[in-house]
């Protein structure tokens, strides 16, 4: 009977992990081939994606987000978008991955009112789901690292994007950060097959407007 019952067990865990690998490797390569691999070769969009990462107390970005904002930055200046979407979490003052990015981006020569900010992107699939339901947004640049490109450029084309990726990859990152995706790719694809409705939205906020009352 204990034979029979770690049979089944083992059995499961290895339905369970040949399950994963296979939604790995479907939602990597609906996404990767939508990954442009320079600036130069990027198409224009109506904006850039920048996908929220860890802000300090301070305002400071991380290192991750500092490297998503300096591309942002590089795509509007060349002209290959005019607009940027900042989509991040809000959950307190203390914990703000939105509002100092806007910030820089003035200071960076960004015109406040092509810059929109999304309170509400609380993880990649929200932050996709809002830029087309909210933003009304038909075409983008995901900008984010290249371990998080092709799930993000995944989803968004999964929800009515034509959407591109640019990798932001300016530096080296934690090992932790290529693990999650392991986990968080499977889950993409079910959230994308069941439609899951964020639990924010509000009115409509069209990218085509200003984004000064954002």
């Amino acid at each position: 009977m204990r034979r029979k019952l770690k049979y089944i067990i083992l059995s499961i865990l290895a339905t369970v992990l040949l399950g994963g690998l296979v939604l790995n490797v479907f939602v990597y390569v609906q996404g990767e081939k939508y990954i442009y691999s320079s600036l130069a070769m990027a198409a224009q969009a109506q904006v850039a994606i920048i996908l929220g990462a860890a802000v300090s107390q301070k305002g400071n970005p991380s290192p991750v987000l500092e490297d998503r904002i300096i591309t942002a930055i590089a795509l509007y200046k060349q002209g290959k978008v005019s607009r940027i979407l900042m989509s991040g979490g809000n959950p307190s003052v203390t914990n703000n991955e939105v509002d100092p990015v806007r910030k820089i981006l003035i200071a960076q020569g960004i015109p406040a009112e092509d810059i929109f900010l999304d309170h509400a992107g609380f993880d990649t699939y929200s932050s996709m789901y809002r830029a087309k339901a909210v933003f009304k947004i038909s075409s983008a640049i995901v900008v984010t690292q290249e371990f998080h490109l092709p799930r993000a450029v995944y989803i968004a084309r999964s929800l009515g994007i034509n959407a591109y990726g640019l990798a932001a990859d300016r530096g080296q990152y934690s090992i932790k950060n290529y693990l999650r995706e392991l986990l968080s790719r499977p889950r993409a694809f079910i959230d994308v097959l069941l439609r899951r409705v964020p639990k924010y939205l509000g009115p409509a906020f069209p990218i085509t407007g200003t984004g000064l009352g954002t």
